[in-house]
């Protein structure tokens, strides 16, 4: 590939993150666009390479860093070049998994297959291994690829299992997939059904603290049942991990529903599960823990630190936070003079 011929067409597109949106693009080549996201643009480069152009180095790089992980698997697109905006790949083609169903039916060999695929998503080093239907293709040769994998790495706080894949499937096709699952494969069915009831009792446990007075005794029947696991260390990372994506989740519906911008809350709440992260490493040090997750948790966060993750939420809001500065110094001002 011609990587200076590519950079100087790129050099006519522009693409700029836009808070809670898609980004906005400015395309001043003769390249089609192909659709666009949050993070960025993708561009139709030859028949089978594509190039997606991002609005900030981040984003870039860290779908470039689960792109890498996956080259020696066949889930993923081939990586062709990357700058500092752009990635260079294998467009991918076939019929995305949302289109199948809507025709076929979900088979026990289909279910193989994504059983498979999330299985080598974790061994690969992926933190989320959960995709949306619609980002899985099936190909002429039955097997699948998946795009938009950025979302999979630097993560800290995931759902555990499959969430988003499951309830994309929609109820029929659910149960159909969990049946398969047993089927096929009895322990991970436990292990999701477990999560499953946690995720279930948090959001239980949600509802008790936000409409009542604290109650003890219903708040300890339902942890004690969160523990009734063969594995009780196992599972305190990633139980904290599934209550505060819950926390969170339903949180920012009580506060739309309250009309106040949840994003006022949202640093506080990432600053109190931080601390209790670090309660969990102060009472499990690094030693009892293997080197293998020390590695991947320092790697997690290379080049993406909670400081930046602030430093982002600072700059989606934008001009909002000038604003509402500006204005209640005029405020302060009227007032004063009075």
């Amino acid at each position: 590939m011609d990587i200076k011929r590519l950079e100087n067409i790129l050099s006519g597109i522009s693409v700029q993150n836009v808070p809670n949106a898609d980004v906005e693009v400015v395309n001043n080549t003769l390249l089609t666009m192909i659709g666009k996201g949050r993070q960025g643009a993708v561009f139709h480069y030859t028949n089978d390479i594509c190039v997606k152009v991002f609005g900030n180095e981040e984003d870039c790089e860290r779908e470039y860093y689960a792109l890498s992980l996956g080259q020696q698997t066949t889930l993923l697109p081939r990586v062709y070049a990357k700058g500092k905006l752009y990635i260079a790949m294998e467009i991918i083609k076939g019929v995305d998994l949302r289109e199948y169903l809507q025709s076929q039916p979900l088979t026990e060999e289909l279910s193989a297959k994504l059983i498979d695929m999330l299985i080598t998503f974790k061994k690969i080093g992926y933190e989320r291994i959960d995709h949306h239907k619609r980002q899985i293709y099936l190909q002429e040769d039955g097997s699948l690829k998946v795009i938009d994998v950025a979302r999979t790495v630097w993560r800290d706080r995931v759902y555990p299992y499959p969430r988003k894949l499951i309830n994309s499937l929609g109820k029929e096709y659910k149960e159909v997939f969990l049946s398969h699952v047993q089927a096929l494969s009895p322990d991970l069915y436990e292990e999701w059904q477990n999560f499953i009831r946690m995720e279930e009792l948090s959001r239980h446990i949600y509802e008790i603290i936000l409409k009542q007075k604290s109650n003890k005794k219903t708040l300890k029947k339902l942890s004690e049942k969160n523990l009734i696991v063969d594995n009780e260390k196992k599972y305190v990372l990633q139980l904290e991990g599934l209550m505060y994506k819950v926390f969170k989740e339903e949180w920012i519906k009580t506060m739309l529903a309250r009309g106040t911008d949840p994003e006022v809350v949202m640093e506080k709440i990432d600053e109190y599960w931080d601390k209790r992260e670090q309660s969990f490493e102060k009472n499990y040090p690094v030693k009892e823990r293997s080197k293998k997750n020390k590695d991947k948790r320092s790697r997690r966060y290379e080049g993406y630190s909670y400081d930046d993750r602030k430093k982002d939420r600072h700059h989606s809001k934008g001009h909002h936070d000038k604003d509402r500065k500006r204005h209640k110094h005029e405020k302060d001002k009227k007032r004063h003079k009075r």
